[in-house]
């Protein structure tokens, strides 16, 4: 999940994609997935909110292939920005939503005073250090430019990254939130901040840079192969999950969505369609 929004057309597109929403009957429907403990009516389809990829398509996987079995009625709306997705389950427009990861939830719900909550993990998109002018992370070198996102939490994830591969050494305990005044030796590299969309576009005016799973997808890098370090799934805070609206987690239908992904087929078909460049994260953040 990337952390920078799409913003070309949001203003314009925004009150258009809800007033979409409100008008498809399932998803505007608030006993579909009711937050005061109402019992859902289990006969609806569930309506998930979700980034095209990998999200959708996983969904849409669990969809065509595994929902019926459980009796789930599976609906995937796609969102190209990070907002409307957390606002419309807040306005309970959809039942949920799966395009996010922790960091950037804490974050979202502190700044809008929304209460959207993860129930279950299912990926992980790791960022990696990629250049097309070096061929080993051994041939970086003092005097060499490295680009990284310029947002909070892809900079210091990207900086961890950069830090647990001896490149930089950072500050005690600075953790995911770490910026460039955190580094306490740069080892003589240099530094440019750029928008996490943009980073795969200035690839080839630096030394290296470090690239959003996603958006390395989206530029045609296959991570698994191409980058010189991706990072390591055991224990990363990053991994993105299916949401609800607080209150809303113990829903029949949500809880069939879970199980199936965090099922073997659900594993199987992101390992296979995504070679590694996206892998499976289960269990509960």
């Amino acid at each position: 999940m990337r952390k920078n929004i799409k913003l070309t057309a949001l203003a314009a597109t925004a009150t258009a994609l809800t007033l979409g929403l409100t008008a498809c009957g399932s998803s505007s429907d608030p006993s579909s997935a009711k937050a005061d403990g109402g019992k859902a009516d289990e006969s609806k389809p569930l309506v998930i909110a979700a980034s095209p990829s990998p999200h959708a398509d996983i969904l849409n996987f669990v969809k065509d292939k595994l929902a019926a079995k459980e009796g789930l009625k599976l609906e995937v709306k796609e969102f190209t920005d990070y907002v409307l997705p957390n606002t419309a389950t807040e306005q309970g427009q959809v039942d949920g939503n799966y395009f996010q990861h922790k960091p950037y939830l804490d974050d979202f719900n502190k700044k809008n005073n929304t209460h959207v909550v993860p129930v279950v993990n299912v990926h992980l998109e790791p960022l990696g250090l990629y250049s097309k002018k070096v061929k080993a992370l051994s041939d970086i070198k003092a005097g060499q430019t490295i680009a990284v996102p310029n947002d909070t939490t892809n900079e210091g994830r990207a900086l961890q990254l950069l830090a647990a591969n001896n490149l930089i050494t950072l500050k005690e305990g600075v953790g995911t939130s770490a910026k460039l005044s955190d580094i306490t030796d740069k080892k003589g590299l240099e530094f440019k901040e750029l928008e996490a969309a943009t980073v795969p576009r200035a690839l080839g005016d630096v030394d290296a840079a470090v690239i959003n799973g996603n958006y390395a997808l989206e530029a045609n890098l296959a991570p698994a192969k191409d980058a010189l370090v991706l990072e390591k799934a055991e224990g990363n805070p990053y991994a993105n999950f299916l949401a609800v609206k607080d209150g809303n987690q113990n829903d029949p239908r949500i809880q069939k969505l879970a199980k199936l992904l965090n099922s073997d087929d659900v594993k199987k078909f992101i390992e296979e369609k995504y070679q590694g460049s996206v892998v499976p994260a289960f269990g509960t953040s």
